[in-house]
């Protein structure tokens, strides 16, 4: 178990010796893991320009610069409007020259839903593991496969330091529709807000909640008619997919817990996702051909998958109706998330599920 650490802001040499110094005991493998964790986020920060200074650098493309004022504008809302943090988080900007901060990569057993977990300092215990070169997470998850594990890797544009680093805004996400920064932006701070260890379900759909109601409340007030109903129609799309998803996920639950053979589980498990398949096809019909979800189910879902999309949206539902009975309100909001998250997690889980028996349709979102 790795020791927990009062949170609080370390410069990276007092975190690097920190982190080195715990190395001793550990394998090979984690000494290996956590290099690339500390040679990439090292580069990540050396990258790192101040946002007044590039904006005001003749160099900087003039619709980089136009973005980043707006950007700028977006971080002020986050601390005036949502209560998130207010330090030197995406204050700055960085070219990774790439598509993707790091990639994740997800494991779970053929026959079972539970997530392959992996332990580490300070943050505790989560549900993936992530690098920040594609090759590695590709070796990570061959080797994952070949001990019968299914896996997943998914790119990521950028992680939650939780308030240890400042943050920067980067070229993986910057130019996305304004909506979907600002729902980034907000669900990257969120994680600085409000943080538990060995509960990613909780961290992530917490924060994905509150960047998807820092993001509507954006563009209610500074976004333009047309920006709003696409961010809601995208939004829309995504929870019905993923609840259609997590019918088949469901599926999978019950069968891996019948009593009956593993042979007659793959039957089952290969019936479940041709239905799956079957009926991604009918929802496309119904939103006109939308073919954003088509390269994960090109390849087929699969458990692995289903961790990693449980990970982010399990629980969001919860909290957005959490939300609602807080009356709206943030700073209420964040006082019943954190008497949530002092729960055991048991306790915790069984609560948010009562929150989200949820009876609104899904339509709404259209409104």
């Amino acid at each position: 178990m790795w020791p927990r650490l009062t949170k609080r802001r370390l410069g990276f040499t007092a975190w690097f010796a920190l982190l080195t110094g715990l190395l001793g005991a550990a394998a090979c493998t984690s000494l290996s893991y956590y290099g690339q964790a500390v040679s990439g986020h090292l580069d990540l920060m050396s990258k790192r320009r101040d946002l007044e200074k590039v904006m005001a650098d003749e160099d900087t493309p003039p619709e980089l610069r136009a973005r980043l004022r707006d950007l700028a504008s977006m971080r002020d809302f986050a601390v005036s409007d949502l209560g998130l943090p207010d330090n030197g988080s995406y204050r700055f900007y960085a070219d990774l020259e790439r598509p993707y901060l790091v990639w994740n990569v997800f494991a779970a057993p053929e026959l079972s839903l539970e997530a392959k977990q992996w332990c580490y300092l300070v943050v505790g215990c989560v549900t993936y593991r992530g690098y920040f070169d594609r090759a590695d997470a590709n070796r990570t998850a061959e080797a994952l496969a070949a001990e019968g594990y299914e896996t997943w890797a998914g790119g990521v544009p950028a992680y939650s330091t939780l308030g240890w680093f400042d943050d920067p805004l980067l070229n993986t996400f910057v130019h996305w529709s304004r909506g979907r920064v600002a729902e980034l932006m907000f669900h990257e701070l969120a994680h600085q807000r409000l943080y538990i260890a060995d509960d990613t379900m909780f961290n992530e759909s917490f924060a994905t909640a509150v960047g998807q109601l820092g993001a509507e409340r954006w563009l209610v007030k500074f976004g333009r008619p047309d920006e709003g109903l696409a961010y809601r129609r995208q939004r829309a799309r995504r929870r019905a997919f993923v609840e259609l998803m997590r019918g088949t996920r469901q599926v999978l639950e019950t069968t891996y817990a019948a009593a009956i053979d593993d042979d007659k589980k793959r039957a089952r498990k290969q019936i479940a996702l041709s239905q799956a398949q079957a009926a991604y096809a009918d929802w496309k019909r119904l939103w006109n051909g939308f073919d954003g979800f088509d390269p994960i189910m090109a390849t087929g879902p699969n458990n692995a998958w289903f961790v990693a999309l449980s990970t982010y949206h399990q629980w969001v539902s919860a909290f957005r109706r959490l939300f609602e009975f807080s009356g709206d309100s943030f700073p209420r909001f964040y006082r019943e998330v954190q008497a949530l998250s002092e729960l055991d997690q048991p306790a915790r889980d069984a609560r948010l599920k009562a929150l989200s028996s949820d009876p609104q349709s899904l339509l709404a979102d259209l409104r």
